[in-house]
This record gives structure tokens, sequence and C-alpha cells, in this order.
């Protein structure tokens, strides 16, 4: 995530100046087509906010390299659609032993590498030591911590052994990058067999992707792609209104949505998003190592008026780390909703009648800083005071990614399935329920989806009970795109954007 290390949205430094000369080079509906009217010979522009911070996903790319890489450069054995289904792509078959605990795969035949190299087993054994190396920052490392062994019988088949029972297994590997075991520097190089190869990164500008022909499964259908990136909001839809970019992954400003619901040339999609703003408590310091604490910090913040102030009529209130998208979603916005009387008994049966004063670890990318602000106001009501320190994302990685050097935090968390890192006592935000973890413990082991299903329900309403963090709301996904294009995906789950269906007529 991991912004992510949780996937925290990284936004791109780009000058109006350097802006203008990207959108020259790279923009512009004659260029888009190629100089062409055949829709594969089109070049998509893409319009974003999220550009990598480096181009692997296990030293910390961030939310940008997922959107760009995921599925078009890079492939797993397993793929995650984009309405949330797992499908194999790498992996043509598998068997799994009676126990549950040995996974065989077989690859799919004749699959190459950008580079030419062909894949093997041996690929995909130390694409998976990648993620669960000690230096790793990917986001799936404590989920793959399950695996016992990893051999490779032959070049086609690789057998996975477990420690334990896991349901989600597959569904993890579905992150997991099938990387050239020889390929080297991949924080700026990339070496994958998905259906584009990596072009030309210019930083703080475009980022292209290029038509892979030696591709092993369906083409793409178009001729590459350029993402282009913004840390404005307005420049970034003006390019769209002058062509200069196809389609945005992200809109960022509700506001101007009119200008586009209202133009028969663009199509707003309102889609499902998988991003959670959170105020992360740091639960092992005072005093939000007290639950009666959390509890009035959350019932004092009115968190559908902070959406509605961020986002207009777009986005939900959840109350808890569960999106709708996830199998075992509950509405829980009831458990300690906004109720400023009841917060002010709370700090006083904590022993805090007078309230008390924290810093607030606020990343500089919005909306986080209009988000703390908010935060501090709603806070002073009950006597609280909040004192907002502006960190970068960077700063943000090592202070309280790493470090745990923090009181409370603001953070987007962007996959789905991820309520379960509450059931890690050492994950960043210290949450600690001996209960709550052995219900996810549980969970990962259970032999049906059902069962998995209503144990995480048993511990996410814990969670949400005991204000694990405060959840303020689910990010809308809209994407918006000019109505030439078709075959985009929409829901932007876990920041992946597929974009070798996209076809511009």
């Amino acid at each position: 995530m991991h912004r992510r290390a949780l996937l925290t949205r990284i936004l791109a430094v780009v000058s109006a100046l350097s802006l203008a000369g990207a959108l020259a080079a790279c923009g512009g509906s004659e260029g888009a087509q190629g100089g062409s009217g055949d829709s594969s010979a089109a070049i998509i522009q893409v319009g974003s906010v999220y550009e990598p911070q480096n181009l692997d996903n296990t030293a910390g790319g961030g939310q940008g390299v997922t959107e760009a890489l995921n599925g078009n450069v890079y492939e797993g054995l397993f793929r995650l659609t984009d309405t949330g289904a797992v499908e194999p792509l790498l992996a043509k078959d598998q068997k799994v032993s009676d126990d549950g605990l040995t996974y065989t795969f077989t690859l799919q035949p004749d699959v190459k590498f950008h580079s030419g190299k062909a894949l093997t087993s041996a690929d995909v054994k130390a694409s998976i030591e990648r993620v669960t190396a000690e230096n790793s920052k990917s986001a799936r490392k404590s989920n793959l911590a399950v695996i016992k062994s990893i051999a490779t019988p032959d070049d086609a088949t690789v057998a996975i052994t477990l420690n334990s029972r896991s349901i989600s297994f597959v569904y993890n590997l579905s992150y997991i990058w099938i990387v050239n075991a020889s390929a080297t520097d991949l924080t700026t190089k990339a070496d994958g067999t998905g259906p584009y190869r990596l072009g030309d990164w210019k930083r703080g500008s475009t980022l292209s992707l290029t038509r892979f022909d030696g591709y092993w499964g369906t083409p793409a259908k178009n001729a590459g792609v350029v993402f282009h990136y913004f840390t404005d909001a307005t420049a970034l839809n003006n390019a769209l209104l002058t062509n200069a970019v196809d389609i945005v992954t992200g809109e960022q400003s509700p506001d101007a949505l009119a200008q586009f619901s209202g133009n028969s040339n663009y199509k707003v999609n309102d889609g499902k998003s998988t991003t959670k703003l959170l105020l992360a408590f740091n639960d092992k310091a005072a005093p939000f190592d007290k639950v009666a604490v959390r509890q009035a910090v959350s019932q004092a913040i009115d968190d559908k008026k902070l959406l509605t102030s961020v986002w207009g009529e777009y986005g939900t209130t959840i109350g808890s780390m569960v999106p709708p998208s996830d199998p075992w979603y509950e509405d829980l916005t009831s458990v300690n909703a906004y109720n400023v009387e009841n917060a002010k008994k709370l700090l006083a049966s904590a022993g805090l009648p007078n309230g008390f004063t924290f810093t607030l670890d606020t990343p500089s990318y919005d909306p986080h800083p209009t988000a703390a602000t908010f935060i501090k106001s709603e806070l002073a009501k009950v006597g609280i005071t909040v004192n907002i320190n502006t960190i970068t994302a960077d700063e943000w990685y090592t202070k309280v990614y790493q470090k745990r050097d923090f009181t409370a935090t603001l953070q987007e968390h962007v996959n789905d399935r991820d309520v379960v890192w509450y059931g890690n006592p050492d994950f960043y935000w210290g949450y600690n329920n001996p209960q709550v973890t052995d219900l996810i413990d549980k969970a990962e082991q259970a032999r049906t989806a059902d069962e998995q299903t209503t144990l995480l329900k048993q511990a996410n309403k814990i969670i949400a009970e005991e204000a694990a963090s405060d959840w303020l709301y689910l990010y809308p996904q809209i994407v918006v795109a000019s109505t030439k294009l078709t075959g985009y995906p929409v829901n932007g789950l876990n920041a992946q954007f597929f974009a070798y269906g996209i076809v511009k007529n």
C-alpha cells in the first residue's frame, strides 16, 4: 500500500512549463491516432496524478507504479479483474493437495519476457522471494509469510508448500509480479511478460508503454499508452478538455465534473473504489492506547460533513476498513457515529475531561491538508488540540510506516480485503486484540468462502467498535473519458488500470 508501503497517493512534481512541453510532445488528436485511422495504431493518452516513485513494487514504488505497470508490463500467476474476480494468467492450471498445504502450478507455454528470455519456474520462485525478502517493502510480504518452501521440479512447474492452510493464497498471488530473475535495476527499468513493454519515463512528466509484439496472449488493442502526470486538478481537467489526454484515471476535482457530464464529448463513470481515507491512530501510544479515547475522537468528527466538503455527492462513509466490494462488507456507520456530547463523556471516562493535545502527521498532497484542518476544527469542540505536522510521502513512509514515530496520521489505503492487517500487532498502527487476531487467523484457514466471510465480519465489527482507526470515508472512483474511447476499466480496484483493452475510434 504503500505509499503503500501502503499504497499512498504519490503526486508527480510537474511544473507548468514542463507539463506544457510534455503535452505538446505526446498529446493532440492527430498524435493520439499515430497518424492513422486504424484504432489498433492509436496511442492512448492517460491523465493521472499518481506518478511512480520508482518502478519496483517491492521498493516502495507507490500507487503510481501499480497503476501504470500492473497487468500492462508485469503479470502474475493470477489476475485480479476490474470486478474483483481472480482469474488464472501465467498459471495455466493448478492442483491443491488434499490437506490444502501444497499448490502446484503449471505455467503457460511459450511465454517470453520483453528481453526475449523464456519464462521458467525459476523466475516465479525468484519473484515470490523478492516479495518476501527482508528488505522488501511490498504490502503482501506478511501475507506470504505462510510459505514454507518453493520447489521447481522442471521449468514449467512450481510447487509451493505452506505452513498452514490459506484460503487467500491464490488471491494474494494475484499481487505478485513475475519478473525476469536476471533483471537488474528494476527501480528504473522493467522486464515483464505483459502486453506492453516499458518505453520512456520522463520523471515529472510522462511514462510511456509500447505494445509488445511478442506477447504470449491476446495483443493489446492499441499501439501504446502515455501516462501524463499532474499535480494540479485544473491542469488535469484542461488537458482532457483540449484533447491532450483521452482519459483521466481518477477525477480529483468534483466541482469540475459539470463541464464533462453536460458535454456529449465525454463520459463520466462513477466506479467502485477500494481507497479508504483513514485517521490512523498509533494504538500503542498514549492516549490512543485507550479504546475510549479512540472512540471519543471518532465520534467527535462528522465524517459525512467532511466527505461532502471534499467530494460533494460522490464517495461514501463506511464506518470500517471494509469497502462494499469486499465479500464481508457490512454497513457499520452507526458504530461510533458522530455524537459530540457522547465524545465528551468518553473523554471524561478516560480521565481526560479537559481534552489533550496531539500531533497529526499529515501527507502534503490533497486531500490530506484539507482533512487535517477539518479534523482540527472538529476536535477543538471537545477540548482536543491538534498540531498539524505536514510531511512528504517519503517522510511519511520513513517516519510513520517504518519507524512508527507518530501519534496519529492521515493515510489512504487503496487495497481491497485489507482489514486483515488489523490482525497483525506489528503493523504500523499497532492495533493488538488477541481475539481479532485469532478470528483473522481462523478466517485465513477456513475451508469455505462462507466460513471466511462469517469470521471476518465478526473481526471487523470488533475492530470498528474499538475504533482501531477512524475510517473517514471511501473515495469515489470517477473515471472521465472521451466518448471516442471504449474498453477502459472504471473501478480501479487496488489502483490498477488495465490499458490493453482500450479502443479509440
